[in-house]
């Protein structure tokens, strides 16, 4: 298992987005507002809210190779100038200035957790692109955004807003386990074994990641209470069951749980815990 830890500075200096950007359109009739460029060509420039958006790393652009984003890379902009987010495994936070439709980039703090090799040079090459001085372009509807940042060497970060994901309904897949302020990664080679879905009736069933289960789990508040559950009893292999026994300790009678946009955890009276993800928006 990988724990995780916080360390100043990993990546040297991130560049994110923090305020309002502006952005070119087009729009028809008389009548210049305090947006109008004055160009006469019925441009106008328009304020294009970033902020309380959680932009989804889609992929970047290196030296033209074009990369896909791990799952769960993203973008958080509050009003007061800081990001959060994730790098596709280790999280950070940012502080930047805004300048136009440019940015001036703080210093960041991130975790150092050890991710897998494949992971890790993505963190590396975004860690790389965001930084320093950033272009940056906002397309797209109200409700369905496009974010690209770009460097003056013209590598690229693109990102997509994505909508938050609720309790029920929700597919979600078990990514780490917590014991008291300690967050470790899963057993070897259990990553995507185990998983839970919340139904609107108080129901609940899953993948503990060896045998398939089902119960209740009344929710009322930020407080879940899971009723026995109902499982298979298949044998597995040692790390398949390791996971299994942590899951069981978790999903047992009063516990509580919290949402931040598409990452579920829910914790035991004991400190041990679960962290979980929802998979990826569609129809985007």
């Amino acid at each position: 298992m990988r724990t995780q830890r916080m360390t100043v500075g990993v990546l040297g200096v991130l560049g994110v987005l923090a305020l309002p950007l502006a952005a070119c359109g087009t729009e028809s009739g008389s009548g210049a507002g305090p947006g109008d460029s004055g160009d006469g060509g019925g441009t106008v420039r328009t304020e294009v809210p970033v902020t309380g958006v959680h932009w989804k790393v889609s992929s970047l652009t290196v030296g033209g190779k074009r990369t896909a984003a791990p799952e769960g890379a993203h973008v958080e902009i509050d009003s007061e100038g800081k990001a959060t987010g994730s790098l596709g495994c280790n999280r950070f936070t940012a502080d930047v200035r805004v300048d136009g439709a440019g940015m001036t980039v703080g210093r960041s703090t991130t975790t150092d957790m050890a991710c897998e090799e494949d992971v890790q040079r993505f963190e590396t090459a975004m860690g790389r692109t965001f930084r320093g001085e950033l272009k940056a372009a906002v397309a797209g509807r109200s409700d369905e955004k496009t974010l690209t940042l770009t460097t003056p060497e013209g590598d690229a970060m693109a990102l997509t807003s994505e909508p938050p994901a609720p309790l029920t309904g929700t597919a979600w897949k078990v990514t780490g386990l917590v014991s008291g302020s300690t967050a470790s990664s899963l057993p070897a080679g259990t990553e995507d074994k185990a998983h839970l879905t919340f139904g609107k009736d108080g129901s609940v069933e899953g993948s503990l990641g060896c045998n398939s289960f089902h119960g209740t789990a009344k929710v009322s508040g930020s407080t879940l209470t899971f009723g026995p559950l109902t499982s298979t009893r298949k044998m597995c292999p040692g790390p398949e069951m390791e996971l299994e026994r942590a899951l069981l300790a978790v999903l047992d009678g009063r516990t509580t749980y919290a949402i931040d946009h598409r990452s579920l955890s829910v914790a035991a009276k004991s400190g041990k815990g679960i962290d979980a993800s929802a998979p990826a928006a569609t129809g985007r």
